[in-house]
């Protein structure tokens, strides 16, 4: 069977060893709703291009996985309804069914690993989520980390989640977490938190030249870079925190748990802030699609020597 499937554009820029981002869907899906979802991931996508490489957004449409999408396919996933998520355990499944699904981070890396695509973009990873202990929720996002070779570029893990101990799996399974030119990491809507980060680098040469490393060094796995939003666009952790505890108090009252947790505390979050957030999320969004192209860049120019 074919395993994916490129557009000619994406095709074309790996043959020639040239730098690809690979992008998620579920931010399409599941992130907002239609005309403002698919206004986004053109600008993404446009940010991509801007900074020199080739953006190839993954989702999985009648059982073909798609490396890059058309305009055509990318207005249609906007405006598609109960199109479901899909991650390591039931990325193949939705291919073997003929299903429409859109990648969360871990199939988005699996398939940017299969396609050899090297970076991709993201808003915010997976992790624990607040009380872990009890309902053993940890996202598979942490485990695709420590195994498939794709660097991460994100705003940290998203500020939902239980902080400390998505570090301490992290730091369990030996993935790399970069704090991209400041000495704390990012918490997703909050540029600075009051975690200080396992690792710092200032350039996107240095976070490339990491990867090969890697790489040469036969160490499986991928790294993280944590990328702060910009300044401009930062809520801080303190005004954040009080918002996502009773968003998180919410969900528990409502029942919510496994896949409709996220979406659930993002939409409610979203309606705590008066629509801020989303902002601060498409923000970081674009940011991160800036420094992934840079990162490309770099990785295919050493590949190249």
């Amino acid at each position: 069977m074919t395993l994916f499937t490129p557009t000619a554009e994406v095709r074309d820029a790996l043959a020639a060893g040239s730098p690809v981002v690979a992008l998620e869907s579920t931010i399409i899906t599941h992130g907002m709703p239609y005309p403002r979802n698919l206004d986004m991931a053109a600008e993404v996508e446009a940010t991509v291009r801007e900074g020199g490489a080739v953006p190839a957004t993954i989702a999985v449409l009648d059982g073909v996985l798609h490396v890059g999408l058309t305009p055509d396919q990318t207005q249609a996933l906007a405006q598609a309804e109960d199109v479901a998520k899909l991650s390591r355990a039931d990325l193949a499944v939705a291919i073997a069914q003929g299903r429409t699904g859109a990648t969360t981070v871990a199939a988005t890396m699996i398939a940017a690993r299969a396609a050899g695509i090297g970076v991709f973009a993201t808003g915010g990873i997976g992790g624990v989520h607040v009380g872990a202990e009890e309902s053993f929720d940890i996202s598979a996002d942490l485990q695709e980390l420590a195994q498939t070779p794709v660097t991460v570029v994100s705003a940290g893990a998203k500020a939902i989640l239980d902080l400390p101990k998505t570090l301490e799996v992290l730091e369990t399974l030996g993935v790399p977490v970069i704090a991209f030119g400041q000495d704390r990491l990012p918490a997703f809507w909050s540029a600075d938190s009051s975690h200080l980060a396992p690792l710092r680098m200032d350039d996107a040469a240095t976070i490339a030249r990491a990867q090969l490393a890697r790489a040469a060094l036969g160490i499986p796995g991928g790294q993280l870079v944590a990328n702060p939003v910009p300044a401009s666009h930062s809520i801080p952790e303190a005004e954040m925190a009080p918002i996502i505890a009773r968003a998180i108090d919410d969900a528990r009252a409502a029942g919510i748990a496994a896949k409709a947790v996220t979406p659930f505390l993002l939409q409610r979050i979203f309606e705590l802030t008066g629509g801020r957030s989303l902002d601060t999320n498409i923000a970081l969004v674009l940011n991160n699609a800036r420094l992934a192209a840079a990162i490309a860049v770099e990785l295919s120019r050493m590949r190249a020597k």
